[in-house]
């Protein structure tokens, strides 16, 4: 008989392969145990990021690892991202999900929300793990979300036809797809000049 881990771990698994199934937005990318305990997910979102100038820019995929630790699911799951994130709650070593997280949570559910993080889409200024992104989210409200799709797949359905399928990746989790172009570029010709707010330089000092 399995241990009630064993069978969480299972239950997990399950219905993270059934929920995001055909789905573009996130990929889980790698897996390791058996059942698995620790996962990769792959998203095709867009996010910030800061370059070593300085300029906050857009990020197109983003990169999660999550570890299903022994005291899992009574305790978090340990989450880290591979890519660089600018966003109040995270920084290069976590994922701060400690205030909404319960045994009674599905992973598939954690990974979802973790998706709207990125996206701008949901985020904590209160207690951040990243104070200048705090800062930075509390001051440019009306430049997010980044990305306003919907996160979730559809509950009963094939995704929809409008969602965005995912851009090929060509580089490797250790070498993380960089992106180059600054966000808020405007896509046709602006009517009239204004002050571009994606310009402005941060001080990581």
């Amino acid at each position: 008989m399995p241990s009630p881990r064993t069978r969480r771990l299972l239950l997990d698994h399950q219905t993270l392969t059934t929920r995001l199934s055909d789905w573009p937005l996130i990929q889980i990318t790698g897996t390791a145990g058996m059942p698995p305990e620790i996962y990769r997910f792959t998203y095709h979102l867009k996010g910030l990021y800061v370059a070593p100038s300085g300029e906050i820019l857009e990020r197109p995929i983003h990169v999660l690892e999550v570890n299903l630790s022994l005291g899992y699911p009574r305790r978090a799951p340990q989450c880290r991202m591979l890519t660089p994130v600018f966003h109040p709650n995270f920084d290069d070593a976590m994922v701060c999900i400690g205030d909404f997280w319960a045994a009674s949570e599905g992973l598939d559910d954690l990974i979802i929300r973790i998706g709207r993080m990125i996206t701008y889409q949901e985020y904590n200024t209160k207690s951040p793990l990243n104070g200048l992104a705090a800062k930075w989210a509390a001051q440019n409200s009306s430049l997010l979300p980044i990305d306003p799709r919907n996160v979730s797949p559809p509950a009963d359905a094939k995704p929809a036809a409008s969602a965005a399928p995912p851009e090929p990746q060509s580089a490797t989790p250790s070498q993380p797809p960089a992106a180059d172009a600054a966000i808020g570029a405007p896509s046709k010709p602006a009517a009239q000049e204004a002050p571009d707010p994606w310009s402005e330089k941060i001080s990581l000092t």
